[in-house]
């Protein structure tokens, strides 16, 4: 599938990085992923994809070019051409993190469906193997957890394989993984049912369980950076205000581009 005019500048968008960051950065975090990492525009406000707020725990010289698109899996997001395009901009030194389930789940979708132990991992695989033809880092994220609640209270997983998967393939390859699956399941069970409520989307029209608001967007962020500090992507000096309130104001909404 080609990309439209309107998705073409999308990811131009998204790729330009953060108002008041100098263009020349000592590297790029690019972000490949779905609806939960990706930029959102004005008429979705309140929802925040967790990459809008990672700049928060990045030092300004380090660049984030957020390329996730609502509704992609690892395997349409190839399809369409959307990891050419990073490709065609990666430059040596630069990181590609990788985070993809949500879709790829969605069995009765051939454009988007994926299983886990197969072509899952083969489309991970060509992330991999493209970052580190152009002299990129790659990294995988597992997918982050939905909100979801047993009877008991208990926070549950949503993922099936796709994490296990994922993790297996990083120790294949040797890729730093970030255990986003993980990290997320224990935030929402300390934080408890009623309380996850305040970090995703739910509004007065709306009760979406698997997009976050401002506030969910940040904690993501926060345990993104966490993991990337764990696993020495980054250098030390590179994340910041790990331990510092962040507040949900900092979160901005830009105009959508024009079609």
């Amino acid at each position: 599938m080609s990309l439209t005019r309107r998705q073409v500048t999308s990811a131009a968008l998204a790729a330009v990085p953060l108002a008041g960051r100098s263009p020349r950065t000592s590297r790029t975090l690019h972000i490949a992923g779905d609806s939960t990492a990706a930029q959102k525009y004005a008429d979705a406000a309140p929802e925040t994809g967790w990459a809008m707020a990672l700049p928060f725990f990045l030092r300004k010289e380090v660049g984030v070019a957020n390329h996730a698109v609502n509704g992609r899996s690892s395997k349409s997001f190839v399809d369409e051409g959307r990891l050419d395009a990073i490709l065609a901009g990666i430059r040596t030194g630069d990181v590609l993190i990788v985070q993809f389930a949500h879709n790829d789940e969605k069995a009765t979708d051939p454009a988007r469906y994926t299983e886990p132990w197969t072509t899952y991992r083969q489309y991970l695989r060509r992330y991999v193997d493209g970052a580190r033809s152009r002299g990129a880092r790659p990294v995988l994220a597992t997918p982050v957890e939905r909100r979801r609640f047993d009877a008991d209270g208990n926070a549950q997983p949503t993922h099936g394989d796709y994490p296990a998967a994922m993790r297996a393939l990083a120790g294949e390859e040797k890729v730093p993984l970030l255990d986003v699956q993980g990290l997320s399941l224990a935030l929402w069970q300390r934080l408890g049912a009623e309380e996850t409520k305040t970090y995703f989307n739910w509004t007065a029209t709306e009760q979406d369980n698997t997009h976050f608001n401002p506030p969910g967007a940040i904690a993501v962020a926060r345990l993104v950076a966490q993991e990337l500090l764990r696993t020495r992507v980054p250098a030390r000096p590179d994340v910041v205000r790990l331990h510092e309130d962040v507040p949900a104001s900092w979160i901005t909404w830009p105009p959508a581009p024009a079609p």
